[in-house]
């Protein structure tokens, strides 16, 4: 995923900084503990289309 990219992506709920884990091809956003696809190349920013992490995601990502 292009950096500049990711620099300007934000959750489309609360508008905080994601994550990019490349290899789940998702964004993620630790405030709303959600988790976006990226297909083919591109951040589906839906919230019908992200997914709630689970607490142990969760907990790996605070530390």
């Amino acid at each position: 995923m292009d950096k500049k990219l990711l620099d300007i992506l934000a959750c489309p709920l609360c508008k905080s900084p994601l994550i990019y884990k490349a290899e789940q091809q998702e964004l993620i956003c630790r405030a709303d503990g959600l988790a976006f696809p990226v297909r083919d190349g591109i951040p589906v920013m839906l919230e019908e289309e992200a997914r709630s992490l689970s607490h142990d995601e969760m907990d790996a990502l605070h530390k």
